[in-house]
């Protein structure tokens, strides 16, 4: 081991690259004995203490199919080298809203960038979402309410997406604030690609971060997964623009379970892409924001630092705007996403290991059911019997060089 990397840390790494992010059976295990020792576990492919309960035993099937990715102590202290670290929920720099995720909490998040600190970046942070698809209101606006709050003190967390992601960040860093990008893969990959330079902004200004180890890419259910952390490090959640079928809902559900203020944006009832956010104000009782400054009260009412962040003197701010200089009319836009097809539909109708099973296969060419279940991190038994559902469902299909996934 080298000085930036000792056998606990190590362990935790390695756990990272076994285990799909909120897995509780690795999270019982971990506490029961370690993290090193239960990384010496699953490569003994034995429980300590004897055999536990077959649950338990499935779970340990799966993660042995990923030993073989693990990397060895001196790749993972390479990207020490290169500043990338690890943090665990031992560690004093650990988000304290992350905790409340009981045993769905991460077992440990790699992060790159200038913040030493996220912890403290988050105890005075804002999360802004929305769609990938907005409209030049939906990203004015979260391009100023980002900006807005970032000047007054508070972190602005987002997923680091095209559209409402986006604006958000560069709001952020325009002010200049903290912002914190949090992907769905590993944090070596620029995802979307066409981000690669804002993410690296990101990291100067703050941090990017995930649950998921370098080199590992993007699934559809990753996207949901990482939403949970999302909700759970920010202290109230504020959702630009979404339509009804957006992943932004999601990130909103799990503010709104784990009691966080959750804030939305009207926008005009003719458009497709507000009609998520007049959801949240009606049928959730989320709170109508128009501006930074209603934003900071309703999270100001649950008790959180004041709007000045602690320091004195004036509170910076950004010119107030005029409605005249809006950069958009009144369209009626439409969502994509709103308009499902047979396939979404079909999609909406799988569990969640049915989902994951879908993500893990490719489009072209096939893989074998052992190789699905590594990357789905499920047994092959289960892999098995959700490819059968997604071939009746007509997502997928057997060919000559394994299983793929049906388009169309």
């Amino acid at each position: 081991m080298s000085e930036l990397l000792d056998d606990e840390r190590y362990a935790w790494a390695a756990l990272t690259y076994l285990a799909e992010p909120g897995d509780p059976w690795l999270a019982e295990l971990v506490r029961d004995c370690g993290p090193v020792q239960a990384l010496a576990a699953i490569r003994a492919g034995r429980f300590p203490g004897g055999r536990r309960r077959e649950a338990a035993e499935r779970a340990m099937a799966r993660w042995r199919l990923r030993l073989a990715g693990v990397p060895e102590p001196n790749e993972v202290a390479h990207h020490f080298a290169r500043g990338i670290r690890l943090i665990t929920a031992a560690d004093a720099q650990w988000p304290d809203g992350l905790a409340e995720l009981g045993v769905n909490q991460p077992y440990a998040i790699w992060l790159r960038g200038a913040a030493t600190d996220l912890a403290a970046l988050c105890r005075r942070s804002v999360a802004i979402v929305g769609s990938r698809a907005a409209t030049a209101y939906g990203t004015y606006m979260a391009t100023e309410l980002a900006a807005s709050v970032a000047a007054r003190g508070w972190t602005v967390i987002s997923g680091g997406a095209y559209g409402v992601d986006g604006a958000a960040h560069q709001g952020a860093l325009a002010a200049p604030g903290a912002t914190v990008a949090v992907m769905a893969c590993g944090i070596d990959r620029a995802y979307p690609a066409g981000h690669t330079d804002l993410l690296d902004e990101v990291a100067t200004a703050g941090a990017v971060i995930s649950e998921w180890p370098p080199g590992q890419g993007v699934s559809r259910l990753r996207f949901l997964v990482r939403n949970r952390v999302i909700a759970a490090m920010a202290r109230g959640c504020l959702v630009v623009e979404a339509g009804r079928r957006s992943g932004a809902l999601n990130t909103a559900r799990h503010a709104r379970d784990l009691g966080r203020p959750l804030m939305a944006l009207p926008g005009p009832v003719t458009s497709d892409l507000s009609a998520g956010c007049h959801s949240i104000i009606r049928d959730w009782q989320g709170t109508l924001v128009t501006s930074a400054d209603e934003a900071i009260e309703a999270l100001d009412r649950v008790g959180g630092a004041g709007v000045d962040g602690g320091a004195g003197g004036d509170v910076p701010s950004l010119p107030s705007r005029d409605p005249a200089s809006l950069p958009f009319g009144v369209p009626a836009a439409q969502s994509p996403r709103d308009q499902p097809t047979r396939e979404d539909a079909a999609r909406d109708a799988l569990d969640r290991e049915a989902a994951a099973v879908l993500d893990a296969l490719p489009g072209r060419g096939g893989l074998a059911t052992s190789d699905i279940a590594a990357r789905a991190g499920l047994e092959p038994g289960t892999v098995l019997a959700r490819l059968a559902v997604l071939a009746v469902f007509g997502l997928a299909e057997r060919t000559e060089r394994g299983w793929r996934a049906r388009r169309g």
